[in-house]
C-alpha cells in the first residue's frame, strides 16, 4: 500500500528514495509509513488542514435543493469512473511560506506523499536557491531553488493534491512545491480545470433518501397491484458549487432526477412499467397516488407480489437515477455520468384465503 513519508535529517537513506542535494530531501514512491502531523500554522497562514496534502482548499457550497433530514452520496452509473485522483493548488504565499519555514519545526507536505522535517529542507530550497531532486513519473527531475521565497512577487507557491493519498493512482502530482505567478494556473499535468473542479464537486452531492409512499403501505396482497408514487416537489435539482481560492476557478454541478427503478426483490413478482422504471412527471412527481377504489386497477408505477412471504419479507427496493451537468468558469460546460442512490424497505405479502360454502 503506497504511503506518505517524512524525511529529515535523521532518515535513513537506504529505506526509500530519499535524494538530498545542499541539503535538500525528498521521498517519493511507496514505503514504510513514518508521516509526522502537519506544523502549527504560521500567522496569516493556511491552516493546519491545508498543511496536509489530504485536504484540499477547494470550498464547496450547495446553491440549491433540498436541506436537513435523510441524505446520501451517490453512486456513478459508470462503475469505471472516478473523480480525478490528485490535482495542483496554491499553497502560500511568500510570506506565508517564509514564516513557516522560519517558525518552529517547519514540518510539512511538500508534495502528497512526502513532507520536510526541519528548517533547513525548508529554507535551502525555497531561501537559499538550491536544488532539489525529485522522481516524477518514474524520471529524476531537478527543480531549481528560489530566491528569498519569492518575496516581492505578486502569486502562490502550489502544490499537490490527492483525493486518497492510499491510492495507487495518486501518485501523478508529486512536484515539490513550486511557484506560480499571480492570474495563472500552472501549464503542468493535472493542473486544475472547471472540469476537475466539477467531477470534484460530483463528490460532494447530497441527495435525499427515497421514501416512496405505498398503498397499501404495511402489507401486500398476492396477485393485488401495491402503487408507488412520489409526491410533487419531493425531489429537486441538487446544485453544488466547487470553487478554487486565488485562481479564479469554478464550477456548479447539478444533480437532476429523472427517474425511479423499482426492484421487487423476488422473481415472483411483476413491475409497472414492465421496465421497473418510473418516470418523473412534469410537476417533480412520479407515479399517481393510490385512490379509494383503485385496487384492481393497473398502477402506472407500482408492483404485484405473486407469492406470499411466508415471514420472511420481500426487499422492495427504489433507486432514483439522476442526471449530472455542470457549467464552469471560462465559459465551459459539459456532463458526468448518472448517478443513482437507492433505498429499500421490507415488504410482508398476504395470501387471502376464499372459501365456498
Amino acid at each position: 500500500m503506497p504511503a506518505r513519508r517524512t524525511v529529515g535529517w535523521s532518515a535513513a537513506v537506504g529505506a526509500a528514495a530519499v535524494l538530498w542535494t545542499g541539503g535538500i530531501a525528498h521521498a517519493d514512491g511507496p514505503a514504510e509509513d513514518t508521516t509526522s502531523p502537519a506544523p502549527p500554522p504560521a500567522s496569516g497562514a493556511a491552516s493546519n488542514q491545508e498543511l496536509s496534502a489530504a485536504v484540499s482548499r477547494i470550498k464547496v457550497t450547495q446553491t440549491s435543493g433540498p436541506t436537513g433530514g435523510k441524505q446520501g452520496t451517490l453512486t456513478s452509473t459508470d462503475v469505471n469512473w472516478e473523480p480525478p485522483p490528485c490535482w495542483y493548488e496554491p499553497a502560500m504565499t511568500p510570506e506565508q511560506l517564509k514564516k513557516f519555514s522560519e517558525t518552529g519545526l517547519a514540518l510539512g507536505q511538500v508534495s502528497p506523499h512526502a513532507s520536510w522535517g526541519g528548517q533547513k529542507l525548508w529554507t535551502d530550497h525555497y531561501r537559499d536557491g538550491k536544488d532539489a531532486y525529485n522522481y516524477e513519473g518514474g524520471s529524476l527531475i531537478t527543480r531549481k531553488g528560489y530566491d528569498d521565497y519569492n518575496l516581492g512577487r505578486d502569486g502562490h507557491f502550489w502544490r499537490g493534491v490527492a483525493r486518497d493519498p492510499d491510492a495507487p493512482d495518486s501518485y501523478g502530482c508529486e512536484r515539490v512545491m513550486f511557484w506560480q505567478d499571480a492570474g495563472e494556473v500552472p501549464d503542468v499535468p493535472n493542473a486544475p480545470t472547471a472540469e476537475t473542479l466539477a467531477a470534484y464537486a460530483y463528490d460532494k452531492v447530497k441527495v435525499p433518501d427515497t421514501e416512496i409512499e405505498l398503498k397499501p403501505a404495511a402489507k401486500s396482497t398476492v396477485n393485488l397491484p401495491t402503487w408507488v408514487w412520489l409526491d410533487k416537489g419531493t425531489f429537486q435539482d441538487v446544485k453544488v458549487r466547487a470553487e478554487l481560492p486565488d485562481t479564479g476557478l469554478w464550477a456548479e454541478t447539478t444533480a437532476k432526477p429523472v427517474a425511479l427503478h423499482l426492484d421487487p426483490g423476488t422473481e415472483d413478482a411483476e413491475v409497472f412499467p414492465a421496465s421497473g422504471d418510473c418516470a418523473i412527471n412534469d410537476d417533480g412527481s412520479i407515479g399517481t397516488p393510490y385512490t379509494k377504489g383503485s385496487g384492481d386497477r393497473t398502477p402506472p408505477c407500482g408492483v404485484r407480489y405473486l407469492r406470499a412471504t411466508n415471514g420472511t419479507p420481500y426487499h422492495l427496493s427504489a433507486s432514483v437515477t439522476w442526471q449530472i451537468t455542470w457549467q464552469g468558469s471560462g465559459g465551459t460546460d459539459g456532463d458526468l455520468p448518472d448517478g443513482t442512490f437507492e433505498t429499500t424497505q421490507d415488504m410482508n405479502v398476504q395470501e387471502i384465503q376464499s372459501i365456498n360454502r
